[in-house]
């Protein structure tokens, strides 16, 4: 039999209320094609193939011609345009197949924009969504084009539910028309803001209850080279004069190529600001420190050249935090936002290390100590969880007065159920920790064979009781990878899967907002005894407003046991729990997305103690109150 005791006469460290939370990077087509909810690929034709994700049109009668010019475009950012030519024997034009497709749903309203200029003739254009069988699920047209750009826009209602389908522009009648900045969008999106996130996926965010969102990434902060990182200032303003830049998955890994992965940056930092406004998530922005990727060319900016990317951060700063009166302020308030988003905290670098990394980080340390000392500094201890570039990291950082170190870890569940006791004998006077990256992987890191399976989770479950029981050294956590395309990933596992109509919240995902529903605010000393080690771990934490109890037991046996729960110098009077089971190869699909979900269970209250089934291979969260 299982005891587990509970000292609730004993309270440990408090817990961060920001210490679960969710780590974002544009991998696996997450931006683009994922939470920024366009539907259309290469909207102004700017990839190097400026008809990438175009096609012709054109059928047997048309008499008609398409190039890409670059004479007086609509922005300078994008000096590319489409010119039809038409001499009106048929109809003539292009289709865009967007992001594996385009995704609708019959008769929802989709709001498509675009940029027109009429050369000659008095031509009219049809727009159309064709669904993967050639059906036309609806079509309309413009007419009355001006011989000047102009922003068009109408709403678009198709007839039928289509996963695949496509957008039609065909020239009706004789003449020249230029083409600029085709962009379709549900008009449900979140919040419904035009042009904005998908809510379906903002909405798994909602439902986590995240503490703090880390964004742009990961490996894209970098860049492979130092001109593909990055810069936070090209992501800001109006979307048509934010450059495109290709995305470092594009061609990172040979097994997986997505030769179409560009990032257009529709979802930028202002936009990254507001979502975590809209989830009630702290903003954690990560900066480039003048370092490209070492597992790529680990470009360096020269220390003597280091200033610019120093004033960038001291800039993002004034963005998010100054008034609507100051230079970077007002950019904000022009953008709809006068009011601050209050950051407090800032990432210098992603998975550097060596001293070069420590000689850049210095400089970022001196300026903001000096600027800004209320921020919070978080510093990276590299790619390993204890290789010999982390340990020759962290002295360094103890020495600089890092205020966070981010760690970060993919491994097989058997590291996440052995390292339980990792922080420990951490130094509690030392810098704070945040484990930034974590996932456990079915097989191994970067094999497509890995799968988000509950043993996984369940690995995942053991180690966040460890670090909710050294709270007072562990103060935040994410998984990552967070969200990935089913048709256009580059990595595996992810915590949440979609395809363009759905979302699959994965048995990872409901172990996170098991934890963030269930955080509770003081650590509560916790026993575990009576079981073969490495069978049951368990961490307990006291909400301060409820009074409740919150405990977090996972059993990794094959078969039911039982536990009692002891509280001491404490009586249990109710007490309810919810429990996340099943077989451990088991995944949720999108087939069957609900196979592995968190359910209600009784609990038998039995004098002082509570007597609890432990399901085989399970999390548990029980809330108790107390008398």
């Amino acid at each position: 039999m299982t005891t587990i005791t509970v000292h609730p006469p004993k309270p440990g460290a408090k817990i961060n209320p920001q210490m679960w939370g969710v780590f974002f990077e544009d991998i696996n087509f997450g931006a683009d094609g994922g939470l920024y909810a366009e539907l259309v690929k290469n909207r102004s034709f700017s990839f190097p193939d400026p008809m990438m994700g175009w096609h012709k049109i054109s059928p047997s009668k048309a008499r008609g011609a398409l190039s890409v010019q670059g004479d007086d475009p609509y922005a300078v950012q994008h000096p590319r345009y489409l010119r039809l030519q038409s001499q009106g024997t048929d109809v003539f034009g292009v289709a865009n197949e967007g992001f594996r497709g385009i995704g609708l749903k019959a008769g929802e309203a989709y709001r498509l924009t675009l940029r027109l200029r009429c050369l000659s003739g008095t031509p009219a254009l049809r727009v159309a969504l064709y669904g993967e069988n050639g059906a036309v699920l609806e079509q309309t047209e413009l007419s009355g084009l001006a011989g000047a750009w102009e922003e068009r826009s109408l709403e678009l209602r198709p007839a039928a539910t289509d996963p695949k389908a496509k957008l039609y522009l065909l020239m009706v009648g004789a003449g020249a028309v230029d083409i600029d900045f085709v962009s379709l969008f549900p008009v449900n999106t979140w919040k419904q803001r035009p042009g904005g996130l998908r809510a379906d996926m903002v909405q798994a965010l909602a439902d986590l209850r995240p503490g703090f969102l880390r964004f742009p990434g990961g490996c894209i902060v970098e860049g492979s080279e130092l001109d593909k990182r990055y810069q936070w200032k090209n992501t800001i303003g109006p979307a048509e004069q934010r450059p495109l830049l290709i995305n470092r998955w594009n061609y990172e890994f040979l097994h997986r190529p997505a030769p179409d992965y560009f990032q257009s940056f529709g979802l930028g930092f202002y936009e990254y600001f507001l979502l975590c406004e809209d989830i009630g998530a702290a903003p954690m922005p990560i900066l480039n420190c003048g370092m490209a990727c070492q597992f790529n060319s680990g470009e360096l900016v020269p220390l003597t050249d280091l200033d610019p990317f120093i004033q960038d951060a001291l800039d993002l700063i004034a963005f998010a935090n100054g008034p609507a009166t100051s230079e970077w302020g007002a950019k904000r308030a022009a953008m709809g936002h006068p009011e601050p988003f209050n950051l407090t905290m800032l990432g210098i670098g992603n998975e550097q290390w060596g001293p070069q990394y420590i000689e850049r980080l210095e400089r970022f340390v001196t300026a903001f100590r000096a600027q800004h000392p209320e921020i919070k500094l978080i510093a990276s201890a590299g790619p390993e969880p204890a290789d010999e570039r982390f340990q020759y990291l962290w002295p360094k950082f103890r020495d600089l007065g890092v205020d966070i170190v981010d760690e970060h870890c993919y491994a097989r569940p058997d590291w996440f159920f052995a390292n339980t006791h990792r922080y420990d004998a951490y130094d509690r006077a030392g810098p704070k920790v945040f484990f930034g990256e974590y996932a456990a992987q079915s097989d191994k890191m970067v094999s497509v064979d890995n799968r988000n399976t509950l043993e996984c989770a369940l690995g995942e479950a053991a180690y966040m009781t460890g670090l909710e029981r050294n709270a007072d050294v562990v103060v935040m956590a994410s998984y990552a990878p967070l969200f990935a395309h089913k048709d256009a990933w580059q990595w595996t596992p992810d915590l949440l899967w979609v395809d363009n109509l759905a979302v699959v919240r994965t048995p990872n995902y409901y172990v996170q907002q098991m934890f963030c529903h269930n955080r509770g605010d003081t650590v509560l000393p916790t026993e575990v005894s009576g079981t073969a080690p490495g069978t049951v771990f368990a961490s307990a934490a006291r909400d301060d407003v409820t009074g409740e109890i919150i405990l977090k037991i996972v059993h990794r046996g094959a078969a039911p046991g039982y536990a009692d729960i002891v509280l001491d110098a404490v009586t249990p009077v109710h007490a309810r729990q919810i429990v996340l089971s099943g077989e451990p190869g088991a995944t949720n699909t999108f087939a069957d997305p609900a196979r592995i979900a968190p359910l209600p269970a009784p609990v038998v209250i039995v004098g002082p103690k509570l007597s609890l089934p432990l399901k085989p291979n399970a999390f548990t969260v029980v809330r108790i109150k107390t008398g």
